[in-house]
């Protein structure tokens, strides 16, 4: 009975054999394609993936930002006397310069969500399209983050 299974099993074990070894070219034909030092620097990323990635940074740095915001909103309703102290310490150099960072994000998280939002929408999904929008939102938000420094200062 078992030479009987043996012989049966014989032309599939085969095939299983050829199909393995098969795979295992495969494999070895991709992994000699590959890099093997994938220098990271050393990759140029197209611009509408630039303003995607810093779309996200700035989404962690209004995170991050945040902490100061609240503090700051809970130091002014705290008292009256800690609401004139916040408001001093709010007129130095640093203070401003963080608040304006703050409001740099805000402002370039907005105007790259709506970026966004358009491309979900169907507009500006083709490669020319989403160059000219990757531009429009780092035009628009320099703009728009000079008069929020003005602003503030």
């Amino acid at each position: 009975m078992g030479a009987y299974i043996d012989a049966a099993c014989s032309p599939c074990y085969s095939f299983l054999q050829r199909s393995v070894r098969s795979l295992c070219k495969l494999v070895n034909a991709v992994k000699s394609q590959r890099p093997v030092n994938l220098d990271i620097t050393t990759i140029k990323f197209p611009l509408p993936a630039l303003a995607s990635i810093t779309h996200r940074i700035a989404g962690i740095a209004i995170f991050i930002g945040m902490a100061f915001l609240i503090w700051g909103l809970g130091a002014s309703l705290e008292s009256e006397e800690s609401f004139n102290a916040l408001k001093e310490c709010l007129g130095g150099f640093i203070p401003k310069l963080i608040l304006w960072l703050i409001l740099a994000g805000f402002i370039y998280h907005f105007v790259a969500g709506v970026r966004h939002l358009l491309m979900d929408l169907g507009y500006f999904e083709t490669l020319e399209g989403a160059k000219v929008m990757a531009i429009s939102v780092m035009v628009i938000s320099a703009a728009l983050i000079v008069l929020a420094g003005v602003w503030v200062w």
